[in-house]
């Protein structure tokens, strides 16, 4: 299984580069975290947003690999535990299929796209900047795996 997170962004800060690849490197061959990343629709002094947002979600589609379970992440999604990460990522092992996880832009992810994913995540209520998304994400994906694997990095 490869868990592709497939983000709207480019260029990301060194900070974010290097939160991302270790924990990209912490994660076993059996679940190997992979970025995508989407280029971002230019947002002028008067952007057409819903257009912008249809183009991103129109490149996110065409980046999910095929066959692979969709999850968007959405701030009107699923609050989950850790543990609930888990038993999504034990299911997503078991199945042996990718995992496509959408991070949208700034104006969030497309209708089609959220339409086309099979469960929506919410990582909190709280609005992230979408760099840290990513870092987020990748961190909460080791925590997950060391959950499965009975690994001393999850503490409760």
């Amino acid at each position: 299984m490869k868990i592709h997170l497939i983000a709207v962004g480019r260029r990301m800060p060194a900070w974010v580069e290097t939160g991302v690849a270790e924990y990209r490197r912490r994660m076993p061959a059996e679940a190997a975290l992979r970025v995508v990343e989407i280029a971002p629709g230019r947002r002028g002094k008067r952007p057409d947003i819903p257009r912008i947002v249809r183009d991103e979600g129109e490149k996110i589609l065409a980046a999910i690999p095929s066959g692979s379970e969709v999850v968007a992440l959405d701030v009107r999604g699923k609050a989950i535990s850790t543990p609930d990460l888990a038993c999504w990522m034990d299911g997503w092992l078991h199945a042996g299929r990718d995992v496509a996880l959408l991070v949208g832009g700034p104006d969030g992810l497309s209708d089609a796209v959220l339409a086309r994913a099979r469960r929506r995540w919410s990582l909190s209520p709280l609005t992230f900047p979408h760099p840290l998304v990513r870092i987020l994400v990748a961190e909460q994906l080791y925590r997950a795996w060391s959950i499965l694997k009975n690994h001393p990095y999850h503490r409760e």
